[in-house]
């Protein structure tokens, strides 16, 4: 493995300061370096990828053994083996008639049984036949963290002109703020409240729900009649006073920034319906198949992927900005930076040992246009290059506003090339030079508006954001958090880094209340004496 990431280092080395438009000089560049799904295009042209870097990728994945991994995961084996679990979140989103074997068992049976109840308990309450105790359920609030609130909040907003059912709300901070403020001004006669965790054992998404119920008991007899959970963990829902009915439980095998195609994806369906929320599973599944079945060079996942590792690893690139031309995609970044650093920000190889080469990049962003009047100005002129992907829809929802989706288009192609052109100081010198300016100051001025370029993006382009193609998406992405684990030779299905601070503030809780702060550090001694005076 090592003279293969040597072998694309040397060429990478080679070629650092090739202009990338120069690239184009090969007349079917954006052909040979697009890849298709349906109406769906990853244009990832706009690198530094040449033939030559390409095929060392590509040969890097082949001996990775992603394809032997991408068989075990598929086929039910415990690819996550510190924790002993199989990783099964494509069983969700399944066909009807598939079989998927885990330790002998068919496992999906069960998993349509739930998606069934789901259903049928997602249309009583958007038809009003379960009702709150002062009549239909008008609002639905979601209590999660981390995977149980991301995905589906992000997955929500996306899908809003799909919403026909109850308003959906997300709350997920232990700041009392964020609790206080979701159910000012709802009526919890009317309210449906699901909490989502998994052990029902989550500290922040337990103490929102007890706090959630005293609101509600202010109001109704019976506020356990108004709440839903999604839990494996039956005698605690029970002990919450949950009936069973409402209770939706998932395997260990389901990683929780992985569950919501599942009951995780509860509040969703309440919000769009069955129908809608199996499109969206529709969409995965398509995914799912095409990164089973596409040779690796016309493999989008796979494509997407090496071309993080190329930035990432290669070039030494250590961030990667995340830019959807799509306002309802404005929380697809927070979703993603969940996805890929909880997944491979680690530091240690499957077997133990450090790993040779750095993990994942830092992954951020915000929607177009918004960002360009805030940090793309450090993108396009600032001293790190900053790899871009770029996502954007062919078409919009609102079509009596279509001028504003073609001038929302126009910006996001405006930037890739933007960034990849640049401006030379020649340039920038003869428009300076045409506003009047000459000598040292022409030069001064002109050399502010110089644009180095080179800098690399992507570009995924989709028809519409339909529940599909964000079906889609979101397992294109899921596949390459999948694919760059293999290849970095990491369990991207573990996160034993968010423990130890869970450990530490159970131990800070009485300290603050007034134990002894004696064997804390100084600094923590000293921040708690403050916040206890």
């Amino acid at each position: 493995m090592a003279d293969k990431w040597q072998a694309l280092k040397e060429h990478q080395a080679r070629v650092t300061d090739r202009a990338l438009i120069s690239l184009f000089d090969q007349k079917d560049r954006a052909q040979a370096f697009t890849v298709a799904l349906g109406a769906m295009r990853l244009d990832y042209s706009k690198t530094n990828i040449d033939p030559a870097a390409k095929a060392l990728l590509l040969d890097l994945a082949e001996v990775s053994g992603v394809a032997a991994k991408r068989a075990a995961m598929f086929g039910g084996e415990k690819i996550n083996d510190t924790e002993g679990r199989a990783v099964l979140h494509t069983a969700l989103r399944a066909g009807i008639d598939s079989k998927v074997i885990v330790e002998g068992v068919d496992v999906m049976p069960e998993l349509r049984k739930t998606k069934a109840r789901m259903a049928i308990f997602a249309r009583e309450v958007r038809t009003g036949k379960f009702t709150g105790q002062g009549g239909k359920i008008t609002d639905v609030i979601n209590i999660g963290i981390g995977g149980s609130d991301l995905g589906p909040a992000m997955a929500t907003l996306a899908l809003a002109p799909y919403h026909d059912g109850p308003r959906v709300h997300y709350v997920s901070n232990v700041d009392g703020a964020h609790v206080a403020d979701v159910v000012k001004g709802l009526n919890p006669e009317t309210t449906l409240v699901i909490v989502a965790s998994k052990t029902f054992t989550t500290i922040e998404t337990m103490t929102n729900a007890e706090t959630a119920r005293k609101w509600m008991a202010a109001s109704v007899a019976n506020p356990a009649a108004q709440f839903a959970a999604v839990s494996t963990a039956a005698d605690k829902t029970a002990a919450f006073g949950i009936d069973p009915a409402r209770v939706f439980g998932f395997e260990d095998w389901v990683g929780g920034r992985y569950s919501m195609w599942g009951p995780i994806g509860l509040a969703l369906t309440l919000a769009v319906g069955p129908e809608a929320f199996e499109d969206f599973l529709a969409g995965g599944r398509e995914m799912d198949d095409h990164f089973l079945t596409a040779s690796f060079d016309q493999n989008m996942p796979v494509l997407l992927a090496l071309v993080g590792i190329w930035h990432n690893q290669i070039c030494g690139y250590t961030t990667r900005a995340v830019l959807p031309y799509d306002q309802r995609l404005s929380r697809l970044p927070a979703y993603l930076q969940q996805l890929e650093m909880e997944s491979n920000g680690k530091s240690v190889a499957m077997d133990g040992s450090a790993l040779p080469t750095h993990s994942g990049p830092v992954v951020w962003g915000e929607p177009g246009t918004n960002g360009q009047h805030a940090f793309y100005q450090l993108i396009h002129q600032g001293t790190r290059v900053v790899p871009c992907e770029f996502l954007v829809a062919k078409q919009g929802h609102e079509a009596d506003l279509a001028h504003q989706h073609l001038l929302l288009v126009s910006n996001c192609l405006a930037q890739s090339e933007a960034l990849m052109r640049g401006r030379s100081l020649a340039e920038a010198t003869a428009i300076m030079a045409q506003k009047g300016l000459t000598g040292a100051e022409l030069d001064r001025q002109a050399r502010h508006r110089v644009f180095p370029g080179n800098r690399p993006s992507t570009t995924l382009v989709y028809p519409k954001l339909t529940p599909f193609v964000l079906g889609q998406i979101i397992a294109l992405y899921e596949h390459r958090v999948f694919v760059e684990g293999v290849i970095l030779g990491l369990n991207s299905y573990d996160q034993w880094g968010v423990e130890l601070g869970k450990e530490l503030a159970l131990a800070l809780q009485p300290i603050l209340e007034g134990a002894s702060a004696e064997a804390k550090d100084g600094s923590t001694q000293a921040l708690v004496e403050y916040l206890r005076g």
